[in-house]
């Protein structure tokens, strides 16, 4: 099996920082018996820059612009092609939506060649764009000998994967348990961040500032919030500024980006998580799967269709609430923040939730036997 080898096309490869881009390296790094190699967009024009990241080959092509968030290179399928001649990969694994490179794919894939699509997620927002890659959606589903999506709860509702169901595989996302080891000197660590905040109760939030993490959700819910406490957001985004200049109280601090170090010390000296995610962008979530692990209990909307409400069980690993009801989104914080007794015992019930089903060691055994089913046909 040493021999055979995975060509993954990614969107971007880290250290760019993203959700889609965080699951393909887990899976490089962590599934054996495979050689993997992966061929992305750089960040910037600059073309066919090549990089090994513990021990894989990483080419990022340049993009040339961008629309709908999505970057444009006319070298992309030149290099992909270029890969599957030179690389010769036997199983090519798409991580979607990306609808260039999927296009790309298609064009450049060789019959012998097996394709895993990775369904992350639908299109939701790009919904003119959307109309022109739909038909090429289609036959990417009917090329792909196997598809992937990240909890059941996406495979019954996402409308393109209908009629495609024989095809298809859970693979959940999973957390990489060293990255949320807690450093030898944890307590100090976890102290100074206490310290920082004078020592109140913590209601976390990390990730990207956009519409679809439901941030101004959480602004709207903090009224509602009466136990002392102090609303720690952490990261930035496309919405920062117009997030910052809505807030209005001082018990919300934006923190900006944390390191990926920084991560389980503030999510372990946290009381709570607030995972305000409104659409079904929000997949799954792997910030919920890290906090849950940290034994921090979430709070969350419920979203139809997203694998949010298959990770956190509501009332067993954390709380759920209607969606958009941002009142009693606070009123659930509050009730965490307020019962010790409650928020102990959902939070040790995230933790072996996550530990039984989420981590990467759970996963890369999914997506080996994926791999060497596709082979053995």
């Amino acid at each position: 099996m040493s021999g055979n080898k995975v060509l993954h096309v990614s969107k971007f490869y880290p250290p760019y920082k993203g959700g889609i881009e965080d699951v393909c390296c887990s899976i490089v790094r962590s599934v054996g018996g495979f050689a993997h190699k992966v061929i992305c967009f750089n960040m910037g024009r600059k073309n066919s820059i090549y990089e090994v990241d513990n021990g894989v080959e990483v080419v990022r092509v340049g993009a040339v612009s961008q629309c709908f968030s999505q970057p444009i290179s006319f070298d992309f399928f030149f290099m992909l092609r270029r890969l599957m001649k030179s690389y010769a990969p036997d199983i090519v694994h798409l991580h979607v939506p990306n609808p260039f490179s999927a296009i790309m794919t298609l064009l450049a894939l060789r019959k012998e060649t097996k394709l895993v699509v990775h369904w992350h997620s639908d299109i939701i927002k790009q919904r003119f764009s959307y109309l022109f890659y739909k038909p090429f959606e289609r036959m990417l589903l009917k090329r792909a000998d196997r598809i992937f999506v990240t909890s059941p709860n996406y495979m019954d509702c996402s409308f393109p994967l209908r009629g495609f169901k024989d095809k298809i595989t859970v693979i959940p996302n999973g957390i990489a348990v060293k990255k949320m080891e807690l450093p030898e000197n944890s307590d100090e660590v976890m102290a100074s961040i206490k310290q920082r905040f004078d020592n109140k109760k913590i209601v976390f939030f990390m990730g990207r500032h956009v519409t679809y993490k439901g941030l101004e959700m959480l602004l709207a819910a903090e009224p509602y919030i009466e136990e002392d406490c102090v609303i720690v957001i952490a990261g930035n985004g496309p919405l920062t500024k117009e997030l910052m200049a809505k807030s209005k109280s001082d018990r919300v601090v934006f923190i900006g980006e944390i390191s990926d170090g920084e991560i389980a010390p503030y999510m372990t000296a946290a009381s709570v998580l607030a995972f305000p995610s409104i659409t079904k962008n929000e997949a799954f979530g792997i910030v919920l799967a890290e906090a849950m692990y940290c034994g921090t209990p979430p709070v969350t909307f419920t979203i139809e269709g997203s694998g949010v409400n298959w990770v956190n069980l509501k009332d067993e690993t954390g709380l759920e609430v209607s969606n958009g009801d941002y009142k009693s989104f606070g009123l659930a914080v509050n009730r965490l923040l307020a019962d010790d007794d409650l928020r102990n015992r959902l939070g040790q019930a995230a933790r072996q939730r996550i530990v039984e089903n989420f981590t990467m060691d759970k996963v890369k055994h999914l997506v080996e036997k994926e791999y060497a089913d596709l082979l053995a046909k």
